[in-house]
């Protein structure tokens, strides 16, 4: 098994864009919650806490990824692209098919 963990970073910034998004359209608002305005009053004790608890868990068999994600299509291009590298590296493999059948003349009945 390959464990990959991503940390998705963003501004203040664009946090509160995104904050204000989900006040500002009706189809957003099923995302917001006050405890993320609460939550945002400890912004500046956040780096300090991430690096705390990396530290703590990251391993050579499953390190932490640090993704910047004030724009999603470069976040998820990351990602996709340390996924689509671990595949490789892993180099999966389909299964054998079980021996002693011969498909070509087995048939799926109506």
């Amino acid at each position: 098994m390959t464990v990959l963990r991503f940390c998705l970073v963003i501004s203040r910034d664009e946090q509160r864009n995104r904050l204000q998004a989900r006040l500002d359209d009706p189809h957003k608002r099923w995302k917001f919650s006050e405890a993320d305005l609460k939550e945002r009053r400890h912004w500046d004790c956040y780096p300090e806490f991430y690096a705390e608890a990396m530290s703590a868990t990251s391993t050579r068999d499953a390190p932490w990824y640090v993704i910047p994600a004030n724009h999603k299509w470069f976040q998820n291009y990351l990602v996709a692209k340390i996924v689509a590298a671990t595949l490789e590296e892993m180099n999966p493999q389909y299964p054998p098919a079980p021996q002693g059948i011969d498909f070509r003349k087995v048939r799926i009945p109506v």
